[in-house]
């Protein structure tokens, strides 16, 4: 591969990565009416480091040396796999669309950028009015989706808040604490610990698997295609980035996801929904545009 190439892959990396993560709200979709989300995501956890000791052992990949990294790549996956996949998974299993499931989590870099302003510099009035845009386009979406017949709920927006603030705080802690390791041993001890945090939930699920073809493409896309190529890729896009320019690329997942969600569910969109993402998309792009800070040595 030559040099052009190599950045050219670079380059493309970003689009790659939003394309990938968008289809995780899809997969979440197919994969609940068959299975519990924790049951699922255990055996998404075990079918994924499974790919990856083969491939560590036969490529030689040396692991962490030092224990304090295991323990922060520990918190980590804990954080961006338990916690963010765990929220969205239970958030549709409760009924939740996946688009407007997109669109909750895809309000990260509001919270990125304002941890960041708020330990190294100012939020600018642009940015304040990006927050209120920020919220007011979500409010537009969410609001017609409540009452008789709505898909959300309480319940599964809380599910839903809470791995939007799981991934952020994981994303934070990555780009703090994590020292640049191979991004196949760092994905081993991060599913490695959201299994065990996973497992106990998983337990006391009473629904069973129910294994079909639907379910094991749901499975097999989720293992080869959004962990080994949609978490690595993440991982390496912090390790590249600044916390919130690696952000600012969850904020295209909405559109993307409503539109999968348009073709495959015939979930709808209405002129609302259009309105809400791109007035919450404009309103986090003002946020994350001018943000200049870098994450303190103490948290």
């Amino acid at each position: 591969m030559t040099v052009g190439d190599s950045r050219a892959l670079i380059r493309a990396m970003p689009v790659v990565f939003v394309l990938i993560w968008s289809t995780g709200f899809i997969v979440a979709k197919f994969g609940m009416p068959y299975a519990p989300p924790m049951k699922f995501l255990v055996f998404r956890y075990l079918f994924s480091i499974a790919c990856f000791l083969p491939w560590i052992f036969f490529a030689r990949v040396k692991w962490p040396v030092n224990r304090t990294q295991w323990m922060y790549l520990a918190v980590t996956g804990v954080l961006m796999h338990a916690g963010y996949l765990g929220g969205v998974w239970a958030a549709v299993k409760a009924g939740l669309g996946s688009g407007l499931a997109a669109l909750i989590v895809g309000l990260q870099p509001v919270l990125t950028a304002l941890w960041l302003a708020s330990v190294g510099g100012k939020i600018a009035p642009r940015q304040w009015t990006g927050l209120l845009l920020g919220f007011v386009g979500l409010m537009l979406v969410v609001s017609r989706k409540f009452g008789e017949g709505g898909e959300a709920d309480v319940a599964n927006l809380a599910l839903a808040v809470g791995a939007l603030l799981s991934i952020t705080l994981g994303t934070l802690y990555q780009k703090r604490f994590v020292a640049p390791c191979d991004v196949r041993t760092a994905s081993a001890i991060q599913l490695g610990a959201a299994f065990l945090i996973t497992l106990p939930l998983a337990l006391m699920e009473v629904e069973p698997m129910q294994w079909n073809t639907t379910l094991a493409g749901a499975m097999v896309w989720s293992v080869l295609v959004l962990t080994l190529g949609g978490s690595s890729l993440l991982y390496m896009l912090i390790q590249r980035g600044a916390a919130a320019s690696v952000s600012s690329l969850m904020y295209l997942v909405p559109p993307v996801t409503a539109f999968m969600a348009w073709m495959l569910f015939s979930e709808p969109i209405t002129l609302t929904t259009i309105v809400g993402t791109v007035v919450t998309a404009v309103g986090v792009a003002l946020v994350v545009s001018h943000i200049v800070v870098t994450v303190p040595k103490s948290l």
